[in-house]
């Protein structure tokens, strides 16, 4: 869904929210200049809030955060080139633009018959006499046409009314006047333009008139003139015709509706406090139909605390373990009601020499966790724009997919060294991967304490073929993966659809900020820093085998376990329809 169909989504649903509200609370009351302001209020909150950004919000809310690499479906994201496959209708796009052609024939419509309408009453203002009747500047009407008013314009017919009649003519559409009515009546027109197609949009415009009209009788009256008199009045002049439904008409229809509110009793002062209820029902519907914002504003800031290359390449630094390594256990939960001196026993420190100071082939220290990470020019975005317009599918490998995942070093200069495939498919796809690897522009270089160094990368690039028959690579089954699952089956690591947590991804990074506590006697220095673990999520949707595969602290490396333990049952993958055991990396984000 385009921003511009969810931005009239949530203006017409608005604009039905709030006309319900008023015929609950407001219809019946006689506080008619509230009304006035309501009805105007209730179409200005409906245009107004979706624009509103609670960007800040989220980002000032949150004390801690537990992020996580979240996909909507592939473990990682993945870089697809497409096959040779026939391109289907696509009918989503066909209906939306056929939405659109009859969207904007109907607002050509109305607005070619809004422009007729003030056509007319610009015409017949050049074309009337000018007169002044009971000491008020008028426009005289030759044919029998109803009086009306049009902002300081009053149009009236003095040979048709007795001096009585005129009078109360006069004081109506001179209400119209003083009060600027003319402009609830543009503004009302305007809205039902932009809104034609929706039913409730016409039904507030005729409230609005309705009201207006309501406040002029209502001058009238208290000007002294006699009620019943008035009103067998209005009865008179009901057949008569309208010039424009622009025009404020001293006789609109339902003319029974305008009897009825002169003759009723005056609600009571304490029934102007039921306006205040407007408040909490515009903030109520700000915050609701701003939930896409907030979703749209934690997903950026999730990608500026780790580098997320949605709907690309992934690029992210992380240690590779050998089969020999090996990984505690996680801890138990902590029991609801343990004391605050209890703390969660750690695992022992992982050992793997990989994460040491490295060298390169120039003999040059190369760290893989630093400061100030390396940056593709123009950041993930200049990226995923490199590798889609780089990476071409070798034709012998057109049946192979699989993830390549390779390693290099940038160095202090920016520049690219060191390329190796860390993680092979097949040697035409890992010979691709490599040259574009080699290829890429110089990088912003990572620092640390302030100083240029070399940053060991790692960019997993995934090849998948859209549509036709798929034959997996290797690294696709459990022949890549280190380890099997506890009952020996086969684990997937690409899969047609990826297992995917209950409620999706914000329901994932709901159950991490609720279950993901900052261990207390975790090192401060390690703050922000980034856990990467890896699971199995069974057949049966359940999740075995965790483990860390990049560590920061021993209390933090247990805490991501921790929570990795109580998660529910996932929604399984699938490989040709069937459930299979599927890989599943996901990397922790703690911040105090």
């Amino acid at each position: 869904m385009t921003p511009e169909v969810a931005y009239f989504l949530k203006v017409n649903v608005a604009i039905a929210l709030f006309y319900a509200f008023y015929r609950l609370f407001f219809h019946r009351d006689t506080f008619l200049q509230w009304r006035r302001a309501a009805l105007l209020g209730f179409l200005a909150v409906s245009l107004l809030h979706p624009l509103l950004n609670l960007e800040t919000w989220v980002k000032n809310s949150e004390p801690m955060t537990a992020m996580a690499d979240l996909y909507a479906a592939y473990v990682l994201p993945e870089f697809s080139t497409a096959s040779a496959v026939p391109a289907t209708v696509d009918w989503n796009a066909r209906l939306l633009t056929l939405s659109a052609i009859i969207y904007i024939s109907g607002v050509s419509l109305f607005v070619l018959r809004m422009l007729i309408q003030l056509a007319s009453l610009v015409r017949l203002h050049f074309r009337c006499a000018k007169s002044t009747v009971a000491g008020v500047r008028v426009h005289l009407l030759k044919s029998p046409l109803g009086p009306f008013s049009f902002f300081r314009w009053i149009f009236v017919n003095p040979d048709e009314h007795t001096d009585g009649e005129l009078n109360e003519i006069l004081i109506h559409e001179q209400t119209h006047v003083r009060q600027w009515h003319s402009i609830d009546v543009i503004v009302a027109e305007l809205m039902c333009i932009g809104c034609w197609f929706n039913p409730f949009v016409w039904l507030v415009k005729r409230e609005i008139r309705n009201n207006l009209e309501y406040l002029a009788d209502r001058n009238v009256i208290e000007s002294g003139h006699d009620s019943k008199s008035y009103q067998y009045h209005l009865l008179a002049l009901a057949h008569q015709k309208a010039i424009a439904n622009l025009s404020n008409n001293f006789k609109v229809l339902p003319i029974k509706n305008r009897i009825y509110m002169m003759n009723k009793r005056k609600t009571k002062q304490i029934g102007r406090s039921k306006y205040l209820l407007f408040l909490p029902l515009a903030t109520l519907l700000l915050t609701v139909s701003n939930i896409e914002a907030v979703a749209r504003a934690t997903r950026a800031w999730a990608e500026e605390t780790m580098p997320v290359l949605t709907g690309g390449v992934l690029p992210q630094p992380e240690v590779q373990m050998a089969e020999s390594d090996t990984i505690p256990p996680p801890p138990p939960p902590r029991q609801k009601n343990a004391s605050k001196k209890e703390t969660v026993s750690p695992p022992p420190p992982l050992t793997d020499s990989k994460q040491k100071p490295m060298k390169t082939a120039a003999g040059d220290q190369v760290f893989e966790v630093v400061e100030d990470m390396p940056e593709f020019p123009g950041g993930q975005s200049g990226l995923m724009s490199f590798l889609a317009k780089n990476v071409k599918y070798p034709v012998e490998a057109h049946e192979i997919q699989g993830r390549v995942i390779v390693s290099f070093v940038v160095r202090k200069d920016g520049s690219i060294s060191d390329a190796e495939v860390v993680r092979s498919v097949a040697p035409s796809l890992d010979q691709e991967a490599l040259r574009v690897i080699n290829s890429m522009p110089k990088w912003k270089p990572g620092k640390q304490r302030g100083q240029n160094v070399n940053v060991k990368y790692v960019v997993p690039l995934i090849f998948r073929l859209e549509g036709g028959d798929k034959k997996p690579a290797q690294d696709e089954g459990a022949g890549s993966d280190p380890a099997k699952a506890a009952a020996g089956d086969r684990v997937f690591e690409v899969v047609d659809e990826m297992p995917r947590f209950p409620g999706g991804q914000s329901g994932l990074m709901d159950f991490l900020t609720k279950n993901v506590k900052y261990p207390a006697g975790a090192s401060t220095e390690k703050e922000g820093s980034r856990v990467i673990t890896s699971f199995v999520v069974r057949k049966d949707g359940s999740v075995t085998d965790a483990k860390i595969v990049r560590g920061v602290d021993s209390l933090i490396d247990a805490e991501a376990l921790r929570v990795i333990g109580l998660m529910p049952k996932w929604e399984p993958g699938r490989q040709r329809g069937q459930a299979v055991d599927v890989k599943y990396t996901l990397p922790f984000i703690f911040r105090k």
